[in-house]
C-alpha cells in the first residue's frame, strides 16, 4: 500500500489494526482548509497524473455518501460559486480525490482496500488551521451534514451469515454481481 521504503509511523500502524481488527463499515476523515467531501481513490491510477479521475468499483456508494454529507452541509450546498468551496458547486460540493489531488497512502484508500470501510474526507472548512473562537461555527456548519452522513450506514445490504445451525460464520466472503469488490462478514 506504501511506496518502496516507506517508513509507517508507529500510531498509523495502530489505527491500521485497530481497523482491522474492528468491523467499521462508514467512517470520514475531517480536515481543513477547503469546503468539499472527497471520496476515493485518492490515489490516481497513473501516478504520473496529477488530477485523474480514479473510480472505485463502488463509485456510486461513494458518490451517493459525499452527497449525503454535502447536501446536509449549509455552506458546502450553497450555490455560490463566490465563497470558498465555490469551485466545487458545479460538482455538487464534491469530487472523486484523486481528481482533485493525487496523493498516496490516505485513509480513505486504506479502508477501501484493506478494510470493509467506506470513507470520505470532509473538509470542514476555509481555514487550514482554524482559530480557537472559530471551531463553534465550524461545529454548528457540520453538526447536521455528520450526524446525516452517520445515518448513512443503515443504507445498503444487511444481515447474518450463517451456517445450516444458525451459527455466524467468521469472515465469509460477500461478492455482489457486476462490483469488482467484496467485503468479508465481521467476528
Amino acid at each position: 500500500f506504501f511506496p518502496p521504503g516507506f517508513q509507517v509511523a508507529p500510531e498509523t500502524k495502530a489505527v491500521m489494526k485497530w481497523l482491522r481488527s474492528i468491523p467499521f463499515v462508514l467512517s470520514a476523515s475531517l480536515h481543513g482548509g477547503e469546503l468539499v467531501v472527497t471520496y476515493p481513490y485518492d490515489y490516481s491510477r497513473h501516478p504520473m497524473e496529477e488530477k485523474m479521475f480514479s473510480p472505485t468499483p463502488d463509485e456510486k456508494v461513494f458518490k451517493m455518501l459525499a452527497k449525503a454529507y454535502a447536501d446536509a452541509h449549509p455552506v458546502i450546498s450553497d450555490r455560490s460559486e463566490l465563497r470558498c468551496g465555490g469551485n466545487f458547486v458545479k460538482r455538487g460540493g464534491i469530487i472523486n480525490g484523486a481528481e482533485w489531488y493525487s496523493f498516496t497512502g490516505g485513509m480513505a484508500d486504506f479502508n477501501y482496500l484493506h478494510t470493509n470501510c467506506f470513507e470520505v474526507t470532509v473538509e470542514v472548512g476555509c481555514e487550514k488551521f482554524p482559530l480557537e473562537e472559530e471551531l463553534f461555527t465550524i461545529w454548528h456548519e457540520n453538526k447536521a451534514a455528520l450526524l446525516n452522513y452517520m445515518e448513512m450506514v443503515h443504507r445498503g445490504i444487511k444481515g447474518i451469515v450463517s451456517d445450516k445451525f444458525g451459527n455466524p460464520i467468521k469472515n465469509a466472503r460477500i461478492s455482489v454481481r457486476g462490483i469488482q469488490h467484496d467485503v468479508t462478514t465481521g467476528n
